[in-house]
């Protein structure tokens, strides 16, 4: 897999050296699964079952030498094979009403506090004194059931996630129900997202006024969201805990407009399934990164390196390593998931190029 991700981005060096690009590439994946220690540190924790050979010793230097010789190229490659569903058609959740449950949310990602990192990345400002880091901004299509990574896109959190979320429109397609939060609730963002014939299921803000063109016995309505024609479902949701017992109003509209084949209640239940999105997350930054900022100081090059070797990452490491992260040495992996099952442009590509 990693050879032929060096392949197709022309990056196999014909001169030898004591780190090849395919170990780099292996050293920065390993970088992701250990992010609580140094790049030397990485090195001695994936070389630790090699023992009895003859192991080279590089230094931080030469690895970074290495990393930024490398380029991101190979990372975007190799995501662009490992991301899609990843789940068969009788995996609980995948599949709903023969529709793929997919989410898109975004989230964001601590950088170093570094000159050359604020000079792109900003701080974030609120009441309780702002940011520690710069951030940078994430927003991933997630399939729900398996909690694999669809398409991902990142930048500065000057943009909003909402004009993120459009160019996540290149992966929708016929045949998939996305869960939204209300904080998609655009018309002009819904009639994008609409525009790629998968269908939607977004809440919607407690300020949106919509009109009534039609009534149905399941309690849903017929509205409409700019150009996009809509189902309304309002519904009220009791959570209880210990502490009590608290009740929410879920104002949701979706382009599934059969009432009889899709009732309310059951988009009601279905819209549950948004939340796991928020566990990959949980995976991505408190399992794999440990909390921690990103490694990369120097952007546009390198630190534009982290994130999608990070989301390679997640889109290739076991779900049972990521709620137990490994402690032991690491096994170099040799085989690679299937490639997704919808045609992949050469010149497409979610990753800022350095």
């Amino acid at each position: 897999m990693v050879d032929a991700a060096l392949a197709a981005t022309d990056t196999v060096r014909r001169r030898t050296r004591q780190l090849p690009a395919r170990v780099v590439v292996y050293l920065l994946l390993a970088g992701c699964l250990f992010a609580e220690v140094g790049y030397r540190q990485v090195w001695h924790k994936l070389t630790a079952g090699l023992a009895g050979l003859v192991v080279a010793g590089p230094s931080e230097n030469a690895m970074w030498q290495a990393r930024t010789r490398l380029g991101v190229a190979p990372l975007r490659w190799l995501f662009d094979l490992l991301r899609g569903p990843a789940g068969p058609a009788g995996t609980a959740g995948v599949f709903w009403c023969r529709l793929l449950v997919c989410a898109i949310d975004g989230t964001t990602l601590d950088v170093p506090d570094a000159a050359r990192s604020r000079s792109v990345y900003a701080k974030h400002r609120c009441n309780h004194g702002g940011s520690g880091y710069p951030l940078v901004r994430l927003v991933a299509l997630v399939a729900c059931g398996s909690r694999t990574v669809i398409d991902a896109v990142f930048g500065p959190t000057s943009i909003g996630e909402g004009g993120y979320t459009r160019r996540l429109a290149r992966s929708l397609h016929a045949g998939m129900i996305v869960l939204l939060d209300r904080g998609f609730d655009d018309a002009k963002l819904l009639e994008v997202l609409a525009g790629t014939k998968a269908h939607l299921l977004v809440r919607l803000k407690n300020n949106r006024k919509l009109p009534v063109l039609r009534r149905y016995r399941d309690g849903s309505v017929l509205s409409q969201i700019g150009k996009v024609q809509v189902r309304v479902v309002e519904a009220e949701i009791t959570i209880a805990t210990t502490a009590g017992r608290r009740t929410g109003r879920y104002r949701l509209a979706t382009t599934l407009l059969d009432h009889q084949r899709y009732p309310a209640c059951a988009l009601v239940t279905l819209y549950h399934q948004r939340w796991e999105i928020e566990t990959v997350y949980l995976e991505l930054k408190s399992s794999i990164l440990g909390g921690r900022v990103l490694r990369a100081r120097t952007p546009p090059g390198s630190l534009r390196r982290s994130t999608p070797c990070s989301s390679a990452t997640r889109s290739c490491v076991p779900r049972s390593w990521t709620r137990s992260p490994p402690t032991a040495a690491m096994s170099i992996p040799t085989a690679a998931a299937s490639p997704p099952p919808w045609p992949q442009p050469a010149t497409r590509s979610s990753w800022p190029r350095a």
